[in-house]
């Protein structure tokens, strides 16, 4: 049988992993693996290779001597193919086939939905527990052989490949743990929740990017549906109300919950955001890669009580009506004007004179004597000034720098401002 064009996976590892371009590294820790030299092997003593290939980007189209793949990669346990120009599965079938301890294999963005996987070709990925097939356009139908032929498999990535439905697997998938199948169009329900009904272990489920607009389902529904669900990433999904929020709560393992860049949010503060997520999904431990902290959770769940205590009975939620069960009705949250005071109501004492004033606290202590030139009939450089702050233990202050604001002084109402002239 004719090899097919280009450059094989045999020939791109020989050039990456030389001594030239790999060299031996000696230590522990090292990951660097020399093999057993095969007999008759024309790479006799060539080749120093690490349990995890990075090949990605190489130009590959074939396997290559498939003798010389079982010498060299008998300890490979991961293994990167990623962004090559393999069409053909029968080709992928050669590589792997010779890999036996293989767990992680990376096909992103290969032309493999060009042929037909056959079942016989999947069968050599048998043992691998990780793949990703990243904007490779595989069909369902060759996701479902891969399933079948592949028992152990945990996390499955299927990204960037256009699904717009999910056609179901004749056999459940009991092993998936993890599912990645962000940047597709699956905006309805109907779609996703098929992927419950193949994957019924699902840990994790990441579906940013993707348009779902709504959770259409019943809460007894969800439970059953995801049963394992520990984490759900909805990032950028197109979920517009609080009622779809609200039916995480049925998913009965749900402990982490990703929601940044839904329609939903937009018109909230970051603060809100927060605190109206906790305090609506009262199982999850984790918001948006971050810790819920016990004082949070209350903090938000209090938030939420007077968020919602002004609106309207019909609009309140049901888990308002919960956490006043639990914190009881509180008293709205006392509105503190934290803005400087700009004026002043004080007593300026000249000789035996007392005259109450409203002074501006903006203004200079040599705006201040301008002002009171009138008042103690004293030119301004004739003028001493002392303020005394009427809590403060010591004595009056003199005012003694022309350009100090007044409001640097802490001046407030019922303070006393004495004037007495320069002495000559």
């Amino acid at each position: 049988m004719d090899q097919p064009s280009g450059r094989s996976f045999m020939q791109v590892l020989c050039e990456k992993y030389s001594p030239e371009n790999f060299p031996y590294r000696r230590g522990p820790g090292m990951g660097v693996h020399v093999p057993a030299t095969p007999q008759g092997s024309p790479m006799k003593d060539r080749l120093n290779l690490p349990s995890v290939l990075v090949l990605n980007s190489c130009g590959i189209t074939c396997a290559g001597d498939e003798n010389e793949i079982a010498a060299f990669c008998a300890h490979v346990s991961e293994l990167d193919l990623s962004d090559n120009k393999l069409e053909d599965w029968h080709e992928v079938s050669k590589i792997v086939s010779n890999v036996p301890h293989l767990e992680f294999l990376n096909l992103s963005s290969n032309p493999l939905s060009l042929s037909v996987l056959e079942r016989r070709c999947a069968g050599s990925f048998a043992g691998v527990r990780k793949l990703v097939l990243n904007n490779s356009k595989a069909s369902w139908e060759t996701v479902h052989t891969i399933l079948q032929e592949l028992p152990d498999l945990e996390e499955l990535f299927l990204c960037l490949n256009d699904y717009e439905t999910v056609s179901c697997s004749p056999v459940c998938c009991q092993s998936l743990k993890l599912l990645h199948i962000t940047d597709n169009n699956l905006q309805d329900w109907t779609e996703i929740r098929k992927l419950g009904i193949m994957f019924p272990s699902l840990d994790t489920l990441i579906l940013a990017n993707n348009n779902l607009t709504t959770i259409e389902e019943t809460e007894d529904s969800l439970a059953r549906l995801f049963p394992n669900l520990r984490s759900i990433n909805l990032h950028k999904s197109g979920l517009h109300c609080w009622e779809d929020i609200d039916k995480l709560n049925s998913f009965p393992k749900l402990e982490e919950v990703k929601l940044l860049g839904i329609p939903l949010l937009q018109s909230y503060t970051t603060e809100e955001r927060r605190k109206l997520l906790i305090a609506r999904l009262p199982s999850i431990v984790k918001l948006n890669g971050s810790i819920v902290a016990d004082g949070e959770r209350e903090d938000s769940e209090r938030f939420f009580i007077r968020y919602y205590m002004e609106f309207p009975e019909e609009e309140v939620p049901f888990r308002y009506h919960e956490l006043v069960t639990k914190y009881g009705k509180l008293e709205p949250l006392a509105v503190v004007d934290l803005r400087p005071q700009s004026s002043a109501k004080v007593e300026v004492h000249f000789q035996d004179k007392v005259e109450e004033m409203s002074i501006r606290l903006d203004q200079t202590v040599a705006e201040l004597k301008k002002h009171l030139k009138t008042v103690v009939q004293l030119s301004t450089s004739n003028m001493l000034l002392f303020y005394l702050d009427q809590e403060a233990p010591f004595g009056p202050e003199e005012m003694k720098y022309s350009s100090r604001a007044l409001h640097s002084y802490g001046i407030r109402d019922g303070d006393k401002i004495y004037v007495e002239p320069r002495m000559k």
